[in-house]
């Protein structure tokens, strides 16, 4: 009889403390789905880092040939300023010939007016040269950011991740129901669960979206910055300089709009890179607590 009575108590006992198939294989499923994201996202915030580094080095070069651009139209204000004041007739051939007149003007004016020139004729170079490194690092943002996004493949397996979880979660109560898993079996069962099903608080489509931002930004400013670098090589050449004055003016005052639009369009370029930088760290946030409950 006492042998019949402990058979019975073990009987009894003995779900309590056996593993459940159905939980192992759920939590084997959940490894599979689950394992190894935070790699891909890993990689889509350092390109992102990278990329915020490129634009944010376009918008400083823009904002200089902004900056050139308007102290070099205020000092070719000061050269027609002077011009008038020496009340040349013909002022096109009087800036054809200013070399020879520059050192009977050093009295008159507050620099040689030769000087002046050189000034003004560098400081349109060095618009030039700024507006071309700006279409350049917009250009090498567009491609980065073009291919800087959550892949479809990657989509899935976060999909095929959620969807394991759920079967997981089933498991999970049907043990807990018919206590055929031992406490400790349940409790990781419960950790991977909470764990890993924050990935369906992940927006993946906004890291795309910021993608897409940051590389039709990009491209507005590539192509604002390469319009800009021609038209002031324009501006600056020697024919046009000894040309049409209201023509000069005109290729200048585009040329500093132009530099203006394209350090804006990389400014936002780096907002979009730089918001998608923390997006990229949510989810490798989520990847990380749900691979390390899986441990």
């Amino acid at each position: 009889m006492k042998r019949i009575l402990i058979s019975l108590v073990c009987v009894l006992t003995l779900p309590a403390f056996a593993a459940s198939p159905e939980l192992d294989a759920a939590i084997q499923n959940v490894r599979a789905a689950c394992g190894n994201i935070s790699n891909d996202f890993d990689h889509i915030k350092t390109i992102a880092g990278v990329n915020t580094a490129v634009t944010g080095v376009g918008t400083a070069v823009g904002v200089g040939a902004t900056a050139v651009g308007i102290a070099k139209s205020s000092l070719d204000k000061n050269i027609e300023k002077n011009l008038h004041k020496l009340d040349v007739g013909d002022q096109n051939q009087f800036k054809v010939e200013v070399r020879e007149y520059a050192e009977n003007l050093k009295n008159e004016l507050p620099e040689p007016m030769n000087a002046q020139e050189k000034r003004s004729i560098q400081m349109g170079n060095w618009r030039t040269g700024l507006l071309a490194t700006n279409a350049a690092t917009n250009i090498a943002g567009a491609v980065i950011a073009g291919t800087n996004k959550v892949k479809k493949d990657l989509k899935s397996q976060i999909n095929n991740c959620l969807a394991s979880v759920k079967v997981l979660s089933n498991a999970y109560m049907q043990a807990r129901l018919s206590q055929t898993a031992s406490e400790s079996e349940l409790k990781y069962a419960e950790n991977i669960v909470q764990a890993c099903n924050e990935w369906s608080t992940v927006n993946v489509d906004s890291i795309n979206n910021k993608s897409g931002g940051a590389t039709l930004s990009s491209g507005i400013g590539a192509g604002v910055g390469l319009v800009g670098t021609i038209v002031s090589a324009s501006a600056n050449s020697q024919k046009t300089r000894q040309g049409d004055d209201g023509k000069e003016k005109k290729l200048n005052t585009a040329a500093n709009v132009m530099a203006g639009g394209a350090t804006v369009a990389s400014g936002v370029a780096t907002i979009f890179n730089a918001t998608q930088i923390s997006a990229a760290k949510r989810a490798i946030d989520v990847a990380e607590k749900c691979e390390g409950a899986l441990q």
